[in-house]
């Protein structure tokens, strides 16, 4: 017996009525971005290692796809190389590309690339799969769509003001509650210079992320194995556990960073972006444990959090003053979210929030009762798509018992039926699966009931 096949960990199929929910997100969330003037590119799956290493942070690092190079990889690798079993090192000679990780780094190597060709500042939006190699767990995966949302070539907040502004107004759309987060990575950059321990930036960001995962006491033990002193932890203590509201926080966090220029820039910069947010229909809240782990952030930074079903990050981003510089663009800023398909799509399902004709597909099926019926109801299965209206003729000349249950299996509305009486009238019946109602209607008509 033949081995049932299967997919690899951390990836799905995603069937039909899967696909209309997926398109529906898609299509909700390009059309928010368009009505900002933003428009759509794509890069390739695989980029060069040397386009994407280095670029998220050591763990980040580890959790790439590399691509074994064609042919005969172990040609130039010598017997004790094998032996030794350094992977890293073995990587490296043998894997020249990658899968991506994110869409922000392609991106970042696209405008570098591309700069002749752009009109600055550049609004792009990207909706493609990216891959990590990570531990699948529920709402995590390895394979999963992206839909990110960039501007670059402008040092304006009014675009983070945008960009929140467009956060809202998706998940308004999709019905979904959602707590948006705001934080400054120069407040964090600020906090780890007035506790004396700047050199430590990286390491408090990536270990404070993690709170609402791992609790304060695993991320003051992973704080000590980075090397702070008991002195430095405990003055971390009441700036990440500070609560209050957004004002309050400002000003007491400005008080705690008077010293630090780089964190009082970070207030000044989120205190004008909460400013022009308070009419959104989702809460917005400053909060100082949020870093977002990637180390190519430098200004405010977001996340988005579903309300009313357990979910990680749903939706994320921030400021980026140096990315394009890596590629050898300098001083271009860039400003970009990333909406998660994959776990928006699962917060849809779980709050039952799919609008009914979104995962309809067809709209209307044609009894087959023979050949003869056939020709006569083509031209207006034709018609009746020329007006905009799904349409299917079943293929086989099959029971009528077994063509309805077609219909219902597939959930389509509507069936049309033509024999003998209807043809000689000009007409066709039409029968709403849902209620069982029945109608002679002419062509036109079926078009316009329709509509």
């Amino acid at each position: 017996m033949a081995q049932k096949p299967s997919i690899p960990k951390g990836t799905r199929d995603f069937g039909p009525v899967e696909m209309a929910k997926r398109n529906y997100i898609f299509n909700t969330i390009r059309l928010v971005y368009e009505l900002y003037g933003f428009q759509q590119i794509e890069t390739p799956a695989q980029e060069t290692l040397q386009t994407l290493m280095g670029k998220y942070g050591e763990e980040g690092d580890k959790l790439l796809f590399k691509i074994l190079n064609s042919g005969d990889y172990l040609t130039k690798i010598e017997d004790g190389e094998l032996l030794e079993r350094n992977t890293l090192r073995l990587a490296s000679k043998i894997c020249e590309k990658g899968l991506r990780y994110d869409l922000t780094v392609p991106f970042a190597r696209y405008v570098v690339m591309h700069r002749e060709e752009l009109q600055l500042p550049f609004k792009r939006y990207q909706v493609q799969p990216v891959w990590r190699a990570d531990r699948p767990q529920k709402g995590r995966y390895r394979e999963f769509y992206q839909f990110d949302g960039d501007v670059v070539g402008s040092d304006s907040l009014l675009n983070e003001v945008e960009l929140m502004q467009i956060v809202d107004t998706v998940f308004t759309r999709f019905g979904v509650r959602v707590q948006i987060k705001i934080n400054n990575r120069k407040i964090l950059t600020g906090i780890a210079e007035v506790i004396g321990a700047v050199d430590k930036i990286v390491d408090i960001t990536v270990a404070i992320d993690k709170l609402d995962k791992i609790g304060i006491d695993n991320v003051n033990q992973e704080l000590r194995e980075d090397g702070l002193s008991e002195e430095q932890i405990q003055k971390l203590q009441p700036i990440i556990m500070l609560e209050g509201t957004n004002e309050e926080k400002l000003n007491t966090i400005a008080e705690v960073l008077a010293s630090s220029e780089t964190g009082l820039k970070g207030v000044e910069e989120t205190k004008y972006i909460l400013g022009f947010l308070t009419s959104l229909n989702n809460e917005i809240q400053l909060d100082l444990t949020l870093a977002r782990g990637l180390s190519y952030y430098t200004g405010a930074i977001f996340e988005v959090k579903a309300l009313d079903t357990p979910m990680g990050s749903i939706s994320g981003g921030g400021r980026y003053d140096n990315l394009t510089g890596i590629f050898g663009m300098p001083g271009l800023s860039g400003v970009g979210i990333s909406f998660g398909v994959d776990r928006i799509y699962d917060v849809l399902n779980a709050l039952d929030l799919y609008p009914k004709d979104s995962l309809q597909t067809t709209q209307m099926l044609f009894i087959n009762f023979g050949e003869k019926e056939t020709a006569y109801c083509l031209p207006i299965v034709a018609k009746v798509r020329a007006a905009g209206i799904r349409a299917e003729i079943y293929p086989d000349s099959t029971k009528m018992k077994k063509q309805m249950s077609y219909a219902n299996a597939k959930q389509i509305p509507y069936v049309v039926l033509a024999g003998d009486n209807e043809m000689a009238a000009g007409k066709v019946t039409l029968k709403n699966m849902e209620t069982g109602e029945q109608m002679l209607v002419s062509p036109d008509e079926l078009i316009a009931k329709l509509s």
